[in-house]
């Protein structure tokens, strides 16, 4: 099936449960407490896409030069970007300092792209096809390592509760559950085959009060 243009695209967006239950129908994945970006490549070419709809590829400078060449034919990837610290851990208050300049400047903190999900690959709209088989497709993009591009790794749902406790001692974001065997569904109503469980004040409440959840 050809793909959509990317401005046609939308991020698929998470439930929320409030525990994390062993389960084998599921991968789990670490939360990045950062923003949604799609990021689209075809040879030299890279439009980073924000999940409010904005073109942030000059925001990032350093994630279109290390997306660059990934791929011949056209792909999109789904992540999140994000700043990390010493530790590894993202920092959301660094990152919306910075995405709030729009863009590069001295004394910068680096951003990396997180990615979890592709939608496109080499031309051909896959958001139809399994979660398994997705990752597998984004794994051999992104065998070969890059500067600011990480690959978001998964573990067997049956260790969802061993994940999300060390999520909570290293105080990061939380967890991610997703369905085995579950196909791409961007924007609402969410279905529910991803879902998130954070850890208790991961979000403070300021950010609702200043608007700087999406961007």
């Amino acid at each position: 099936m050809a793909a959509p243009p990317l401005a046609e695209l939308d991020p698929m967006l998470l439930a929320e449960a409030k525990q994390a239950r062993a389960d084998d129908g599921v991968i789990c994945e670490l939360k990045h407490d950062g923003y949604r970006l799609l990021a689209q490549v075809q040879g030299p070419s890279v439009a980073l896409r924000s999940r409010g709809g904005a073109d942030a590829t000059g925001w990032y400078p350093e994630l279109a030069r290390d997306l660059a060449g990934l791929s011949r034919a056209r792909v999109v990837l789904d992540g999140e970007v994000v700043v990390l610290d010493d530790l590894g851990r993202s920092d959301f208050e660094r990152l919306h300092a910075r995405s709030r300049r729009r863009g590069w400047y001295d004394g910068a903190d680096a951003v990396v792209f997180v990615a979890f999900d592709v939608l496109v690959h080499r031309g051909k709209d896959v958001r139809d096809q399994p979660l398994e088989t997705r990752k597998a497709l984004l794994s051999r993009l992104l065998a070969k390592p890059r500067p600011s591009v990480l690959l978001c790794q998964s573990v067997p749902g049956e260790h969802a509760p061993q994940l999300y406790r060390m999520a909570c001692e290293l105080k990061l974001e939380g967890i991610v559950l997703k369905r085995l065997g579950s196909v791409y569904t961007g924007g609402e109503p969410r279905t529910g085959d991803w879902v998130k469980v954070k850890r208790p004040g991961a979000t403070p409440a300021q950010r609702f009060e200043r608007g700087d959840l999406t961007i």
